[in-house]
């Protein structure tokens, strides 16, 4: 425009006489009172030839050292409230190749112990709890199983075992009276371990139950006959509920003694609480006094956050010895695993998440020793 200052090479206008900055905004000297040391980094200078111009938004940035900011380190590029998570960011798609985890001695217990873990409020790491938990322990020598009582059988898929509907699996168990050995099936990657599988079936098993006779014990009957069949096949047997109070809950509760309670460090994990201990105490004075809760698990665990310590805090205050010392941090690992059939004792064994589950895990196995040697 006629008698306007000339516009720079992005668009914007110029000021006066305001020397445009490297990316075409006005320099900052001009508004604050007068001018001042510039600290920009060095930029390489533009060059014409035979009419080639290269421009200045298209110009690599470049450190002191001579580095461009794709050649940084990652630590120079993310910010101090996120760079400790830097360790979680995988560093390219795909397992880590990692060495194989030394077998440990861990007590074993002398009689099996069953746990239930429940939490009506979904995406508090049940599933991700179970799994973790029974491949660390069958990974320092104790036969475990594990029940896969949610339909969505995502505890099945992390172990890589077939769920397509169709598949025998805990439904026959529940609806039909099928012997509980016939549908168990070894993990591929965990020895020692085996997993009853879920499968679609099993979302309408809740109406289908509820014209059954003895519909809540029926998951209690098929654990015990294969407890007689053989009383030390299992030292551990877990228990993966659906994210609900329905009748495969309730089913969970009356064929166990032990229940663990996977607790998000959120407020909202917070709420539903109460009603599932009420229900606890319905199912225990109705259809099995030995019913209690004997395990409480902090997981999703955020450090970099006050909200999470306060949560942590509250349910140490309130529940005490129940909660495991041992907790849970949000990682990038556990989340990857299940994608490749993998509980994360496998996928990475050295990571922070691995490192985790396995000292819950070896706290569990502590506890039942104990428990077995007071109760003698």
């Amino acid at each position: 425009m006629t008698g306007s200052s000339t516009d720079n090479e992005l668009g914007w206008p110029g000021a006066r006489s305001v020397q445009a900055a490297p990316l075409g905004w006005p320099d900052a000297q001009e508004f604050d009172g007068g001018p001042r040391e510039s600290h920009q980094p060095h930029q390489p200078q533009a060059t014409h030839e035979a009419g080639q111009d290269v421009s200045r938004e298209t110009t690599a940035t470049t450190s002191a050292e001579g580095l461009t900011a794709l050649d940084m380190p990652l630590e120079q590029l993310v910010s101090r409230e996120t760079s400790r998570l830097a360790d979680e960011l995988p560093p390219e798609p795909g397992p880590v190749a990692t060495p194989p985890v030394e077998p440990q001695s861990w007590p074993l217990p002398a009689q099996r112990h069953l746990f239930i873990i429940a939490n009506q409020k979904g995406g508090v790491g049940k599933t991700t709890s179970t799994v973790n938990l029974a491949a660390a322990l069958a990974q320092h020598g104790a036969r475990v199983l594990v029940v896969d009582l949610d339909p969505q059988g995502n505890a099945s898929t992390a172990f890589g075992v077939e769920h397509r509907a169709g598949t025998p699996s805990v439904y026959d168990v529940l609806v039909h009276a099928r012997p509980l050995a016939d549908v168990i099936v070894s993990a591929p990657d965990v020895p020692n371990l085996d997993c009853a599988p879920a499968t679609i079936d099993l979302a309408g098993a809740e109406i289908e139950l509820v014209s059954l006779v003895a519909r809540e014990s029926r998951l209690r009957k098929a654990l015990d006959a294969l407890a007689a069949d053989s009383p030390t096949a299992y030292d551990y047997v877990f228990v993966d509920c659906p994210p609900s109070l329905g009748l495969l809950t309730v089913n969970a509760l009356v064929a166990g003694r032990e229940v663990l309670i996977p607790i998000q460090c959120e407020f909202y994990a917070l709420e539903g609480l109460s009603q599932l201990l009420r229900n606890i105490e319905l199912v225990r004075a109705h259809l099995n006094p030995d019913l209690h809760v004997s395990t409480i698990l902090l997981t999703m665990y955020d450090a970099r956050t006050r909200l999470a310590e306060q949560v942590a805090a509250e349910v140490r205050n309130h529940f005490g010895e129940l909660v495991l010392a041992a907790t849970i941090p949000r990682s990038v690992r556990i989340s990857e695993a299940p994608g490749y059939g993998q509980s994360v004792m496998t996928y990475d064994p050295v990571s922070r998440g691995a490192l985790a589950y396995g000292a819950a895990a070896r706290e569990i196995a502590e506890r039942a020793s104990r428990f077995e040697e007071g109760a003698t």
